[in-house]
């Protein structure tokens, strides 16, 4: 699992970072990040990645999971 701080940072850091990780093959990412159009960011770079996102509460600091979803090869038809 990689994990980003992105506190402090302003968008579109945080979804830069998070868009970097995705690149370099991470599958698991726990993000923190504290600016308010973060969410958003980071939602839209998990979506264009084929990935999923979800908000963790921890304490007072939102973090944000992103878990790459397999790959389906959809050109390969099992045999019946």
């Amino acid at each position: 699992m990689t994990k980003i701080d992105a506190r402090g940072l302003r968008c579109p850091w945080p979804a830069i970072r998070l868009a970097r990780a995705l690149r370099g093959g991470a599958q698991v990412v726990e993000i923190c990040a504290d600016d308010p159009a973060a969410p958003a960011e980071l939602a839209r770079v998990a979506a264009a990645a084929g990935a999923d996102m979800v908000l963790i509460h921890n304490d007072s600091e939102p973090s944000f999971r992103i878990e790459s979803r397999p790959v389906v090869n959809r050109s390969f038809t099992p045999f019946a």
